[in-house]
């Protein structure tokens, strides 16, 4: 399994924080990307290979244990992936079942690869690089993903050129939609925030926020009735995860997990599981299509926030009252004992 934890070479986390983030569960691809074929993924700048053999699926360091080469470039069979180098071939938990120079000898366990355990939930496929033993998985709760009559939609993953942190509190952000989405559903007029106050949780926090701005798509043919207070209500799931549950008319919910995954310090894969029992006459397609939008107009806001970290010392940046969760998103942070985030 796991040698003593540290990070990798050329992190770009301060040491402390990488150790912190490290105990946190990330998903790190779609459910129905993987197959055999092996796989890369990069959390917190570990370089991973991923891929399935016999339904299990493998996470492990993307390097062949034998001379280095990253298993990412090779290929498989039915019984595991095949280092291109000189064939070794690993299987169920990472282990190698074949060492074809060798075929009649006992296979040291130093040719095992380096794994880490893998939860497989929300169409994602999670893992941790500082799980503890036997330990039971502390994944972030997705509302109504299991509930009767809701559609599990798992949007493409999406690439950001910034560190987690920015994205997350950019998605806890209420007094932007006027401003950056008013393309896609928020009325560019409609741009006070009513008051609203977080709530402390064991796992980060809640919120629920009040407004008149609809979240119906703008080009959508159903519009909420004239006076309609719609609900928003925020979990965050610290350090990175967090969810929305939008309460339309009719009682209808719009789910959204937002699962911003650390690749780096200054960049981010973000995971957009969504649970719906609202449009269900939409295509998923539209649905994909539609959250990309969205995602797009946040983009240039995140990707070119200045400073590139989060400031967790609030006296660094000026706050107004819209900005109660960002508040409550860096004291969450700062109170768990993170620092800069950054090397440099």
């Amino acid at each position: 399994m796991n040698a003593k934890l540290a990070p990798p070479p050329h992190c770009t986390f301060d040491a402390d924080d990488w150790l912190r983030l490290a105990r946190y569960w990330y998903p790190v691809a779609l459910s129905s990307s993987i197959g055999a074929a092996p796989q890369k993924a990069v959390l917190l700048d570990e370089q991973l290979v991923i891929y399935r053999v016999n339904q299990q699926v493998v996470v492990a360091r993307d390097v062949c244990p034998h001379r280095g080469v990253p298993l990412t470039l090779g290929f498989h069979d039915q019984a595991g992936i095949i280092c291109p180098y000189h064939g070794l071939r690993f299987g169920k938990d990472g282990r190698c079942n074949r060492v074809p120079s060798s075929p009649d000898q006992a296979i040291p366990a130093k040719l095992h690869l380096h794994t880490w355990p893998i939860v497989e939930r929300y169409g994602l496929v999670w893992t941790c690089l500082a799980a503890e033993e036997g330990a039971e998985p502390e994944l972030p709760v997705m509302p109504h993903w299991d509930d009767a009559g809701f559609q599990q939609i798992v949007c493409p993953h999406f690439d950001i050129a910034a560190f987690a942190g920015r994205q997350v509190e950019g998605f806890l952000d209420v007094a932007h939609f006027a401003w950056v989405h008013s393309d896609t559903f928020a009325d560019p007029d409609n741009q006070q925030v009513p008051p609203y106050q977080p709530v402390e949780t064991p796992w980060g926090f809640s919120v629920d926020y009040w407004s008149s701005v609809s979240n119906f798509s703008l080009t959508s043919e159903r519009q909420a009735p004239e006076g309609f207070q719609w609900l928003r209500h925020f979990e965050m799931h610290l350090p990175f995860t967090a969810t929305l549950t939008i309460h339309f008319p009719q009682q209808e919910k719009l789910v959204i997990m937002n699962a911003a995954s650390p690749v780096s310090a200054r960049k981010t894969r973000l995971f957009a599981p969504i649970a719906r029992n609202v449009d269900l006459h939409i295509p998923v397609e539209d649905v994909h299509a539609f959250n990309h939008r969205v995602f797009e107009e946040d983009r240039l806001m995140v990707e070119t926030q200045m400073p590139e970290r989060l400031p967790l010392d609030l006296t660094l940046e000026a706050h107004i009252p819209a900005d109660r969760s960002s508040v409550a998103y860096r004291r969450g942070l700062k109170k768990q004992g993170f620092g800069d985030f950054f090397l440099v």
